[in-house]
């Protein structure tokens, strides 16, 4: 399996972004920014992005909690300390993180047109936030909170936002969840009138995660997958 490994950028807002990254073995087909979940850049997360980057995709992941100091929630953590993590995000904390990110990509020769966004749970959302704002190739939620009541107080409801995507976008979502199914329509609703291409996908009976072993989850991560294999070439 590829190797993750962590290194630091500096933003200009003076803080010192952390960021995990996976480069392919193989020529560079293009450039993935992957969005953690609510626990942070946790193991999942470093073996998710170490099979796109086998797949040669030069991947990055921003530590969204840097400025807390913040990288990974064991499961020793309580859901309240995470809870109150999460709280703290900010849609310009996201996409000033996503932004130094994509410029990474630009800086190791990856044109912006094969650069795209992947983000899972708490990431999803971010995914989506990112995609609305910011002009790229390709992008990918797999499950997201925050469709009708925002995530936090500084990163508005998806529905919102959604009526301004630019980027072909694809939303995963398991019926098994905490996002009611109605919440999900409502987004596809929005999403469909969208001026790019967009798609929302329920499945019966899973959870928002697609790294398990199980049908959903493979046949989730096999439709990310092609999705980024189409629209970023």
């Amino acid at each position: 399996m590829t190797q993750t490994r962590t290194e630091t950028l500096a933003l200009t807002d003076g803080t010192q972004l952390r960021f995990t990254l996976a480069e392919p073995n193989t020529v560079v087909r293009g450039g993935l920014v992957v969005l953690h979940e609510a626990r942070g850049v946790t193991e999942r997360v470093r073996r998710l992005s170490s099979a796109l980057a086998e797949e040669g995709w030069l991947t990055v992941a921003p530590h969204l909690y840097h400025r807390d100091g913040t990288d990974e929630f064991h499961d020793h953590h309580p859901d309240e300390h995470v809870h109150d993590q999460v709280q703290r995000l900010s849609g310009d904390s996201i996409l000033a993180d996503t932004d130094a990110a994509f410029l990474w990509l630009s800086d190791r020769g990856v044109p912006a047109d094969r650069q795209g966004i992947i983000g899972f749970d708490v990431g999803g959302t971010a995914a989506l936030v990112v995609a609305a704002s910011r002009t790229l190739g390709a992008a990918v939620s797999v499950g997201g909170r925050g469709i009708l009541d925002p995530l936090s107080a500084a990163v508005p409801p998806l529905v919102e936002i959604a009526g301004e995507l630019a980027c072909p976008w694809l939303g995963l979502y398991g019926d098994d969840d905490e996002i009611e199914a109605g919440e999900v329509e409502k987004l596809r609703e929005v999403t469909d009138a969208a001026p790019t291409v967009t798609d929302v996908v329920r499945y019966a009976g899973a959870g928002h995660r697609f790294d398990r072993d199980s049908e959903a989850a493979s046949e989730a991560w096999q439709r990310a997958r092609n999705w980024f294999d189409l629209h970023l070439r």
